[in-house]
This record gives C-alpha cells, sequence and structure tokens, in this order.
C-alpha cells in the first residue's frame, strides 16, 4: 500500500525511511524538515517553555495542524473520506 503525505499530497516511496514521530502520520522527509524548522517559529513567537507540559501540547497541537491531521478549529481530519484529502475544497457541511 502506498503511502501518501499527509501535508503535500505526494506519495512516499515504500523505501524511503521516515522519522518514527512522522511516520505515525504519515508525513514526508520533506515536510517534516519543513517542520522541524517551522516549530521553532512556534515555539519564539508564542513563547513555549517545553519543560512545562501544557507548553508541549501547545507544540503537539501545532505539529498536528501542520502535517494536516488537525485543522485549525481543532477538528480530526478523517481521510478515510476521499473528499478531505483535498485541501482546497471545502467540506459540503461549508457550502
Amino acid at each position: 500500500m502506498t503511502r501518501i503525505c499527509t501535508k503535500c499530497n505526494n506519495s512516499i516511496p515504500e523505501n524511503e525511511q521516515l522519522e518514527p514521530i512522522a511516520d505515525k502520520y504519515p508525513c514526508c522527509n520533506k515536510c517534516w524538515t519543513e517542520w522541524k524548522e517551522y516549530r521553532i517559529m512556534v515555539m519564539n513567537e508564542m513563547r513555549l517553555d517545553m519543560s512545562m507540559p501544557d507548553h508541549r501540547k501547545v507544540l503537539k497541537k501545532h505539529e498536528k495542524i501542520f502535517a494536516g491531521v488537525l485543522t485549525p478549529e481543532g477538528d480530526i481530519v478523517d481521510y478515510s473520506n476521499e473528499d478531505n484529502r483535498n485541501p482546497e475544497s471545502k467540506p459540503q457541511s461549508e457550502f
């Protein structure tokens, strides 16, 4: 079964080794590298302290939003429905 990146919707080659956290989404290595750079900006802008559990939860939420598995409102994106795989189209409930 081919894996599709939740961020860029490109297929991930079967022989490509993903980082363990990126693999659970799955998120390709290119997008995951972008996240690692972006998370530093998130921590700095929001002044997050990683020694505090609440701040780690905030960063994890932003990670899921970046990876495309969570909406900014906190809703989980159901990728079993193919209509949800196209970020350019709006869900039918918003029409």
